[in-house]
């Protein structure tokens, strides 16, 4: 059991002599700290990502021989897409480093009840947006890449030839929103382990300081 759930029983209970009396701005204290912890490693996980998603990409081009991928990486809408995403990660890694620093030098319980809503729909913000990044950005780069690949040309002009050019746009589509979908519900996973966890211990400390201002 969690200590404060230990030790706010016996709050201000004059005959329990096998727990300390605690006061209100003591146990407000120990909800604080909790609370400033879980927003630092929000803050600390996001960065980590970042860097495990880049190092994915550096190691996958460095491994893969394909100049599809430069001719890609230099395209207009791809060094676009690639602007908007930093500049929103950095955007949310602010507003992650904002919440640790307003949150850890909160000195009232009302106050840190807001500062914990705003790092709730910060954390919210952040994986959907992640999440519509992702399925805006497969929308966009893949009829470029359907377009742009010598193997991918050769194979629609054989289907339109045969008279199967349906389904061979229909099998792509069907391919791709699958693909698409178990990166998502991968995704979805991490995030609800990861975020989920620590968004679910805030939310426990929210209540409790419900509890304090009744």
């Amino acid at each position: 059991m969690d200590e404060l759930e230990l030790l706010k029983k016996d709050w201000q209970k004059e005959d329990n002599n096998d727990f300390p009396v605690l006061s209100y701005k003591e146990i407000y204290k120990m909800i604080l700290k909790k609370s400033s912890s879980i927003v630092k490693w929000i803050f600390i996980i996001s960065l980590l990502e970042l860097v495990f998603w880049l190092a994915l990409s550096f190691i996958f081009k460095a491994t893969s021989k394909n100049d599809q991928i430069t001719d890609l990486e230099s395209t207009t809408i791809f060094i676009v897409l690639s602007v908007i995403s930093y500049a929103v990660l950095v955007y949310f890694f602010y507003r992650f480093y904002m919440n640790y620093k307003t949150i850890n030098s909160t000195d009232n319980a009302s106050t840190l009840m807001k500062n914990i809503l705003k790092t709730r729909r910060t954390v919210k913000q952040y994986v959907f947006f992640n999440l519509g990044y992702l399925v805006i950005s497969m929308a966009i780069l893949f009829p470029y890449i359907l377009d742009h690949d010598p193997k991918t040309k050769t194979i629609i002009e054989s289907a339109t030839a045969n008279g199967d050019l349906f389904k061979f746009y229909s099998a792509m589509i069907v391919g791709t929103v699958l693909i698409v979908g178990i990166v998502i519900v991968i995704l979805l996973l991490f995030y609800w382990l990861i975020y989920g966890i620590l968004l679910k211990r805030l939310n426990h400390n929210y209540n409790e300081l419900k509890k304090l201002e009744v």
